[in-house]
């Protein structure tokens, strides 16, 4: 038995911050954002409610509905997130309780941008082993608490919202997976959590911002996603023409016409979202593939090549029958 996804959803907060917006905020501009990135505007929460574990659930009640399941019958529930509401309990255990899943057993992980595929891997494993039968796969962010509102060279890349799957084991659906790190390029991309405040060791400063060299994250996603897909071809036997869709972490349109040219394919074969919601971090793979799925352009048995890429350095890949 494998992973096969049987529901989506979705859940974007209502505000909505354009590029002239930030130009407000920093030295910036419409065209300047949009050349380099393709992002035109992003989401953000806009009141103390409307948190990480709130999105995450609205997201999972979305994707429970699309599915025809009800919460008592998941056996997992799993949240990709690095931008919880608490250090403990995790993001999982506080939807478990507003979904009233009980018999599910709750957990997060963090791969920041890979976080999604990480989940979708786990819950691949579980079902292949017997394990479990049934899972809700979460990606959730609220970038806007730990992007530095005054640098311009990352506030204006990311947004807020939550992405949700419902799977079930089932004879069909993933196909093969795959996920790495490498762990000697985490200055790339990092955030800084509370620094040690003990009667021996003591900081004034309690967490830090979000840091990226963006160069280095692009030549990073450019180089490792065709690396991913053709490890995943070779071992599904398999070809690039046989994908109908390229679901790839909506991190800067740049990074997706590059990948595209890269592989001689063209863009229609990538859906993207990223000039409406930004970079979403382990939300962005969920949103668009519930983008896709309600506007009726997946169909059953369409062939999927998902991809995540992000700070750890993480990557991970999937090529699953929709």
């Amino acid at each position: 038995m494998r992973l096969k996804i049987i529901g989506t959803g979705r859940y974007l907060p209502e505000k909505t911050a354009t590029n002239d917006d930030m130009a407000k905020l920093v030295e910036t501009s419409d065209e300047w954002i949009s050349t380099r990135t393709g992002i035109k505007q992003r989401h953000l929460v806009s009141s103390p409610e409307e948190n990480t574990t709130y999105m995450a659930t609205e997201a999972a009640k979305r994707a429970l509905k699309n599915s025809g399941l009800k919460p008592e019958d998941i056996d997992v529930i799993l949240v990709a997130t690095v931008s919880s509401d608490y250090i403990t309990p995790s993001t999982a255990c506080m939807v478990q309780r507003e979904l009233g899943a009980f018999n599910a057993v709750s957990f997060d992980i963090n791969a920041a941008c890979a976080g999604f595929l990480y989940g979708l891997n786990t819950v691949d494993a579980y079902f292949r082993s017997g394990i479990y039968k049934t899972a809700i796969i979460i990606g959730v962010e609220t970038l806007s608490k730990i992007v530095d509102w005054s640098d311009r060279s990352t506030c204006v890349l990311f947004g807020d919202g939550a992405g949700a799957v419902v799977a079930k084991a089932d004879e069909t659906g993933m196909l093969a997976c795959l996920q790495g790190s490498d762990g000697t390029h985490a200055d790339v991309l990092e955030c800084k959590a509370r620094s040690n405040n003990n009667p021996y060791v003591s900081t004034s400063k309690d967490f830090d911002y979000v840091f990226m060299n963006g160069q280095e994250v692009f030549k990073f996603a450019v180089r490792k996603v065709p690396e991913c897909l053709n490890q995943l071809l070779e071992k599904a036997n398999l070809t690039v023409n046989d994908v109908d869709y390229f679901l790839l972490h909506q991190a800067n349109y740049r990074i997706l016409t590059s990948i595209a040219k890269k592989l001689n394919l063209p863009m229609d074969k990538f859906p993207s979202n990223v000039d409406q919601c930004g970079n979403t971090s382990a939300a962005s793979i969920p949103i668009l593939m519930d983008e896709l799925n309600q506007q009726g352009v997946l169909k059953e048995g369409d062939l999927l090549f998902l991809s995540g890429f992000g700070a750890g350095l993480t990557w991970g890949a999937a090529l699953l029958k929709w």
